[in-house]
Order: structure tokens, then C-alpha cells, then sequence
């Protein structure tokens, strides 16, 4: 009777084998893309659907995957239950077949987003442009100016023609000032007040950084050690 049994499941416990080796074989390759995907950074559209300690839980392709906190956002998320339930783009970042540990980023999409732009906005940027921006950070050597998308560096040399002992002594956070655009290079921007400023007696408006610092000696009269201009005028007895 045993026998019989057995011979009665043969087929049966053969397909559910064969089920499990398909399924082992499947899932390997699945593995396989999800860490091909970490090179690509393809973006897949995602649900939020828990809430964990330190991050969230969402599903790649009918995989289980872990969303750090910190990869939430390029800012800090203060509140993770405001995930929830919420569609967010992702990319993968870690595929670890042994451990089925699937790991996904946002952060990763939005810093990407946010250097396209500032690389845009710097490469518009031209050495003579006047622009606006806010005082973002004040410190010893110089502010940090904020200009819509990127940030350039007004130091302390160059806040005005009248000496500054700090920039803390002239400027605040948040202060809405007009800079000159002086250098552009290597993804930094050099910027001036001190270039819009009108000149004192004896400095002329076309002086440049690179040459003088903003500053330029142009002489009013002309020397001469000429011995007949020096006895000019002089009556000898």
C-alpha cells in the first residue's frame, strides 16, 4: 500500500521539483537584474506600504524592499508615517542575492535632479554679470551667496573698498545683496560688491581683481628731474 502511495505521488512530488528548480531559476535572474540595475540607475515607480524603524518598505517587482530614512530625501524627513501609502520614484542601490536584501534610494534620483540644475544655472553664469542673491553663510574669510540654484564666494576682500575687519561686521544671513561676477572656474563662482562700488579720488572704475585686488594708482601729475624746470623761476644775485 506504501508502494502504491508513493507511485501515486511520483508525478506529483517530480512537477513540484521541477516547480522549485523553475522558481529557484527564475528568481536568480531576478537577482541578477536588481544588481545590474544598481550600474544603470534605471527609476521605477514605487508605494510606500510600512512604515519601519528607520526607513520604509515597499515592493520591486514582487520583491520586498528596504528604503533607508536617509535615502528618502536629500533633507532631513523629520516624519516617516508622512511616506505612507506614498508613490515615490526609486532606484536600486544594493542587490544582495544570499541575504534577499533589495535596497532602494530617492535620495539618489533627487541629487541627480538637483546637480543637472545647478550645472545648468552655472554654465549661464558669466564673469561680468550682476546679479542678486541672499547671504546663505557668513564666515571669517568671506559670505557664501546664494543665487538661485547655485552659490558663490564673496570674500572679504572684495565686500567693499573700505576695509573690513569681518563680513560679520557688514553683512547678515538672509541679506538680500548685488554682486559682480569676477571669476567663473572648476564649479565655483568669485563674486564682488566691492567691483560696484564707485571709485575714490585716484582710482579708476576699469581696475580688476586679477591685476590689483580693485584697486588702480593712476597718476595725476607727471615727475620730472629736469635741472632747468628745478631752477625755473629761481633769481641768483
Amino acid at each position: 500500500m506504501a508502494e502504491e502511495s508513493m507511485k501515486d505521488f511520483e508525478k506529483e512530488i517530480d512537477n513540484s521539483l521541477k516547480t522549485s528548480r523553475k522558481a529557484e531559476g527564475d528568481d536568480s535572474g531576478k537577482w541578477e537584474r536588481f544588481q545590474s540595475l544598481i550600474e544603470t540607475k534605471e527609476q521605477f515607480d514605487v508605494k510606500i506600504i510600512e512604515v519601519v524603524k528607520g526607513g520604509c518598505i515597499a515592493y520591486l517587482e514582487n520583491t520586498r524592499a528596504f528604503i533607508p530614512a536617509s535615502q528618502l530625501s536629500t533633507s532631513y524627513v523629520q516624519n516617516l508615517d508622512d511616506y505612507q501609502n506614498k508613490h515615490i520614484s526609486v532606484c536600486v542601490i544594493t542587490a544582495d542575492p544570499e541575504k534577499k536584501r533589495l535596497v532602494l534610494s530617492h535620495r539618489v534620483i533627487e541629487q541627480a535632479e538637483k546637480d543637472k540644475e545647478k550645472a545648468e544655472k552655472l554654465a549661464s553664469i558669466k564673469v561680468g554679470d550682476v546679479l542678486t542673491g541672499k547671504v546663505e553663510t557668513i564666515k571669517d574669510y568671506g559670505a557664501f551667496v546664494e543665487l538661485g540654484g547655485v552659490t558663490g564666494l564673496l570674500h572679504v576682500s572684495q565686500i567693499s573698498r573700505k576695509r573690513v575687519k569681518t563680513p560679520a561686521d557688514v553683512l547678515k544671513e538672509g541679506q538680500e545683496v548685488k554682486v559682480k561676477v569676477i571669476k567663473v572656474g572648476d564649479g565655483k563662482i568669485s563674486l564682488s560688491m566691492r567691483a560696484l562700488e564707485e571709485p575714490e579720488d585716484g582710482f579708476t572704475k576699469d581696475s580688476t581683481l586679477e591685476e590689483t585686488g580693485g584697486f588702480k594708482y593712476e597718476e595725476k601729475t607727471r615727475a620730472t628731474t629736469n635741472l632747468g624746470d628745478l631752477l625755473k623761476g629761481i633769481k641768483l644775485n
